[in-house]
């Protein structure tokens, strides 16, 4: 795994060791809300990469396309 996605996911609240990936703690799932902020954390990277190298129509494009809020 990329280590900035396993970095991204650690962000979110699931812990990854090799190519299994788990929650912090047993008794928790992989539900919507944690899927929904590992995604929200790549797509914001993306955003950022895109705006620091120039590309501000993507950028907004994929803000928009996502719904992502400031």
């Amino acid at each position: 795994m990329n280590e900035r996605i396993r970095q991204l996911a650690e962000q979110a609240g699931i812990a990854v060791w090799g190519d299994a990936v788990y929650m912090y703690h047993p008794s928790e799932t992989l539900d919507s809300t944690v899927m929904t902020k590992f995604a929200e954390l790549i797509v914001r990277e993306c955003m950022s990469n895109l705006y620091l190298n120039g590309y501000d129509d993507a950028m907004m494009q994929i803000k928009e396309h996502f719904g992502v809020k400031e």
